[in-house]
């Protein structure tokens, strides 16, 4: 990794086995990474893995959710990477997920799904926005890319399928924030993009379940959905993409 960046770096809210990652390793081979999660187990390996590989990273444990959680990560990001700045925010977090009858979903769990789908695009892109605008405007040296805020959706981001109401509700609310996001941001030069990844993701927890029939390539590969990530980062400004879906050749939609 020895074309890392020493001028800027990017983020990754909600790290894990999966698309975090993913996302992670491949933009660690252009910048140094931040990791949050809110467990540190979720990404001590993957900090471990990146600077195996030769890259920089960072875990910080954070609740995206909470306001105060997010702005502490970011002092302690500015403390350690100084005068760095913003290329990349990616926002991969979420909750609430969960298969229920709405008559049995709680107001506590339905209150979850938006304080930790809206709410936690709401507190990281807060903090993330400014510093994409600075990045916009940086001139020694300027960005390769545009900078860039890029948002995990779910099919449920435009499906509220039965017994899915409380996962729905954030899903769609995030897509929402991420459209008006886009509309204002992107004419001053910040590429904010939505992906609904639509399909099981093949990660260890679902290695044993059988979709599509079992067909190869049937889940989708969390680094192929990495490629597509950074493909919507390195689009030049006359062409960004405010949306994509992602989903198995097998699956149906």
């Amino acid at each position: 990794m020895s074309t890392v960046s020493k001028s800027f770096y990017a983020i990754v809210a909600g790290v894990g086995a999966g698309t975090g990652r993913s996302v992670a390793l491949r933009f660690a081979k252009a910048y140094p990474v931040v990791l949050l999660a809110r467990n540190p187990s979720n990404y001590t390996d993957i900090v471990a893995e990146i600077k195996q590989q030769g890259g920089e990273a960072l875990g910080i444990s954070t609740d995206a959710s909470d306001a105060a959680s997010v702005a502490s990560a970011f002092e302690q990001i500015k403390k350690e990477f100084g005068d760095k700045k913003l290329a990349a925010a990616i926002f991969n977090a979420g909750a609430g997920f969960g298969i229920k009858p709405f008559l049995e979903t709680t107001a506590d769990e339905f209150n979850q799904s938006l304080s930790g789908n809206a709410g936690g695009l709401y507190n990281f892109a807060h903090a993330s926005l400014p510093q994409l605008l600075d990045s916009v405007d940086a001139t020694s040296p300027a960005p390769l890319h545009p900078p860039t805020l890029l948002v995990t959706g779910a099919t449920a981001s435009v499906r509220g399928s039965s017994r899915f109401a409380a996962f729905a509700a954030g899903k769609f609310a995030v897509r929402a924030l991420t459209q008006s996001l886009s509309r204002e941001f992107g004419p001053r030069g910040v590429h904010v993009a939505h992906i609904i990844v639509d399909g099981t993701i093949d990660i260890p927890r679902t290695k044993s379940r059988i979709v599509n029939d079992g067909k190869p390539d049937g889940k989708i590969d969390p680094d192929a959905i990495a490629d597509s990530y950074w493909h919507l980062h390195s689009q030049h400004r006359s062409s960004f993409t405010q949306e994509l879906d992602l989903r198995p050749y097998v699956e149906k939609f």
